[in-house]
């Protein structure tokens, strides 16, 4: 089972640190701008987000998403 995940950038990570570093890297209103959910607007913090995303799969998707958009585009940068 290990095998098949070394190659899977999520493998390992928590929800807690990919949100923490797409929060680094976009900030609050811009994470806003490319996925529209209201607990990043609204009076974000990282605990409220997280209570949401552990409760919504299809919004945890999204962010997964745009953690690996995120490190595919930080690749090209270097």
């Amino acid at each position: 089972m290990a095998q098949g995940q070394k190659n899977n950038p999520l493998h390992g990570l928590t929800l807690e640190a990919i949100l923490t570093q797409l929060v680094s890297y976009y900030g609050w209103e811009e994470l806003y701008e490319k996925i529209h959910i209201n607990c990043f607007k609204s009076n974000p913090t990282i605990k409220s987000s997280l209570n949401f995303l552990r409760k919504t799969p299809w919004a945890r998707e999204k962010v997964e998403s745009l953690y690996l958009f995120m490190l595919r585009k930080r690749k090209r940068e270097l």
